[in-house]
């Protein structure tokens, strides 16, 4: 690993960043507005510190553990097959969320852009497209992230800076929303469009000042999270909470309704899905890899390439067994939900039980 320990925190940043803006953004302005209507951008805010917390743990049992990788230390805190249970479930969520995003990217793709393709060759495409990138080491995967993160930020930054210009400011008032009551259960569901900063544990052993990494973290949630409620406070502030929770995607929907200064393009739509595409394949990358490198740490293997195309039939099944994207939207939701277990639950004990045994790892 140490000849691979070369990855700042300015890139860990954007591996993080990349990571969690993914698939969810088009839906994610109408999950906060049936949870809070008005409140919407609040109770995403609210959504961000909950992820955050996870995003804490994490980082410490990284920064604990600054040689090791997820299953190794998990093995050291709580026994050898406690810990290759624990980890063989980890796995498995990951394997199922990558096999969600790939599903969801391809019903997305044959609505809105190519009506008349098969949804399994979209799906297919981008998982084969994971597949091979995901075959480097991991420097070439931090390279990828940091190149692409300023083509995920800046469009969507712009798209939602010019969008607010058609934005009444009644439509995100009260703060807390009309009916508060929602909030509990929607700060849970808006945490789950964080969820991609799990890749945290995978970056940190590779970092080259790990004693950094809380640094990285904090940052990437704040880019992150103030994207994200900038998204919803302009959609809501566009559309109304009433009419946004009629839409679909209403992301998307942003985009159509909002142009260029003097009419260059009369409609961001298409800017928008392309940046829409760059950050489905970062996450989809994520996804992928941190499955590989899981399975590799957890069977012992010197290379995670060779697995790279192995797994690719598993989670291409996996992403169809959904029926309809009704019933895709339902198990999205369920998993996400579960997953809170692992990527929030699951590190805070972790993270206690290796304080009262005082198991720490060797320094770097």
């Amino acid at each position: 690993m140490n000849e691979q320990r070369q990855i700042t925190v300015l890139q860990a940043s954007a591996i993080t960043i990349s990571t969690i803006v993914g698939v969810g953004v088009l839906a994610l302005p109408l999950s906060a507005v049936k949870a809070a209507d008005a409140g919407a951008p609040f109770v995403t805010f609210l959504g961000m510190l909950l992820a955050f917390v996870g995003l804490f743990f994490m980082t410490r049992l990284g920064m604990r553990f600054p040689n090791d990788s997820y299953v190794e230390y998990t093995e050291v805190i709580i026994g050898k097959w406690f810990g290759r249970i624990a980890s063989l479930v980890s796995i498995g969520f990951f394997a199922v969320l990558t096999s969600l995003v790939a599903r969801e990217f391809g019903e997305v793709v044959v609505t809105a852009v190519l009506k008349n393709t098969p949804l399994e060759v979209t799906v297919l495409v981008m998982l084969l497209l994971a597949a091979f990138s995901s075959r480097r080491n991991i420097m070439t995967f931090a390279y990828i992230h940091l190149f692409y993160s300023p083509f995920i930020l800046i469009p969507a930054l712009l798209i939602v800076a010019l969008s607010l210009k058609n934005a009444d400011l009644v439509n995100v008032l009260p703060l807390w929303g009309n009916e508060p009551g929602g909030i509990p259960a929607g700060i849970i569901t808006l945490s789950t469009v964080f969820q991609g900063y799990f890749i945290m544990m995978m970056v940190i052993p590779a970092m080259c000042k790990p004693e950094r990494a809380m640094r990285s973290s904090l940052w990437a949630m704040v880019v992150t999270g103030a994207l994200y409620i900038l998204i919803v406070a302009a959609t809501v502030g566009v559309f109304g909470a009433e009419e946004t929770k009629k839409l679909l995607w209403p992301t998307l929907e942003l985009a159509k309704a909002t142009s260029l200064p003097a009419n260059v393009l009369e409609r961001l739509d298409a800017v928008f899905l392309a940046v829409w595409v760059t950050a489905v394949f970062t996450s989809l990358f994520s996804c992928y890899y941190f499955t590989l490198y899981s399975i590799s740490k957890l069977f012992r293997l010197a290379d995670h390439g060779m697995l790279s195309f192995f797994i690719l039939p598993f989670l291409f099944v996996l992403a169809m067994l959904p029926q309809s994207l009704i019933q895709l939207n339902e198990v999205n939701g369920m998993i996400s939900k579960y997953g809170l277990l692992i990527t929030i639950a699951y590190p805070g004990i972790l993270l206690i039980i290796a304080i009262l045994r005082k198991k720490r790892g060797a320094a770097k």
